[in-house]
Parts: C-alpha cells; structure tokens; sequence
C-alpha cells in the first residue's frame, strides 16, 4: 500500500515539475517574442530602407472631388485614382495602393487575412505612424497653422479582425511616400508571421 502511495507521490512531483517547466519555457518563449518585436522596431528606426515600389505619379492631372467617408469609393473618385500593387520581397501581392491628391487607401489583398492583432501592426503602423502624423498635425492646428478639417484622419475596415482597407485622409506626397514604405513593411512582416503559424 505504501508502495503505491510512493509511487503517487513521486509522480505528482513529477507533473509538477513538468507544469513548472512548461511555464517557464511560455515566460521564455514571450520574453523572446517581445525582445524580437522590440528589435524589429529598433532596426526599423536605425536602418529603414525605403522598398522597390513601382513609383506613379501621385497627383492627379485634373483636380480630385471631396472624399466621402463610404467605404466604397465613388467612379469618378475610382477614375482619379493611381492604383499600384504593393508587393512583398518575394512577389507575393499584399495589397494594391489608390492614390489620390490628397487621400490613400489600401486595399488588402483577399486571399489573405491580415489579422488587425498581428504585430507590428498595432504598435507600429497605427502608434508609430498614424498617430503621430496625427499628433503633429493637432499641434499644428492649435497654433493655428493648420485648418482642423486638414488634420490627418484613417480608419480601419475590418470585417471581424481581418482588416480589409486602410483608408487614410488629408495626406499629402511625402507622406504618401512614406505611408506606402510603412504599410508595405508592415503587412510583409504581418505576413512572415501569418506563415509561420500555419
């Protein structure tokens, strides 16, 4: 009887040895994960590189309507557009890019299901970018140097948490340059992770 009672106790100790390795293995595994995000920011910051789009000319040559805020554009807005595919390193089409003169709007690509969760597009794309292009614009506007109806606006259509457009308001063509190399960047990235996961 004792023996068995033995036996029990040994293995209950050893489960529990096993439950505390298993979570220190998870705190690990986390602690890594967010050092790596962490390091892909920094890198970002230090060294990034502006990727190979092919480059249309941004502006119209006949001047653009108001902007609704539909989220289907309107035809004649559709006729203004200049709409280039953007691509990850490998080929792989992630979303296509309508430019007008003063709005962007990404349309991503379908067979793909960008989950608005997936790093680095929260920390990154909406809080490093979006954000503070807005936030210098507000600061812009209480010295009176910007009209409000000027400050930067997105929103993000999603259908659940798959994100299906990114629609961006009162850009301009730096920004557009930059908005293009930011959001390429991070749907590859959102991508290199979707992978890996299936």
């Amino acid at each position: 009887m004792s023996t068995d009672a033995d036996r029990i106790k040994r293995l209950v100790e050893f489960k529990k040895k096993l439950e505390d390795k298993i979570e220190n293995l998870n705190t690990e595994l986390k602690d890594s994960q967010a050092m790596l995000e962490t390091l892909d920011t920094l890198l970002l910051e230090k060294s990034f590189k502006r990727p190979q789009i092919s480059e249309e000319p941004t502006r119209s040559p006949t001047p653009t309507t108001e902007t609704t805020s539909e989220t289907q554009p309107t035809q004649e807005n559709e006729e203004l557009d200049n709409i280039t595919p953007l691509q990850a390193s490998t080929g792989e089409l992630l979303a296509h890019i309508h430019v007008t003169e003063s709005t962007l709007r990404a349309v991503l690509a379908e067979d793909k299901n960008f989950n608005y969760n997936t790093p680095p597009f929260t920390h990154f794309l909406i809080e490093r970018i979006l954000l503070k292009m807005q936030e210098r614009d507000n600061e812009l506007a209480r010295n009176g140097q910007l009209p409000p109806d000027k400050i930067l606006c997105y929103t993000i259509i999603r259908e659940g948490d798959t994100i299906r457009e990114i629609d961006i308001k009162n850009t301009d063509p730096e920004r557009t340059k930059e908005l293009k190399s930011s959001i390429r960047w991070t749907l590859e990235k959102m991508y290199e992770k979707m992978k890996t996961q299936t």
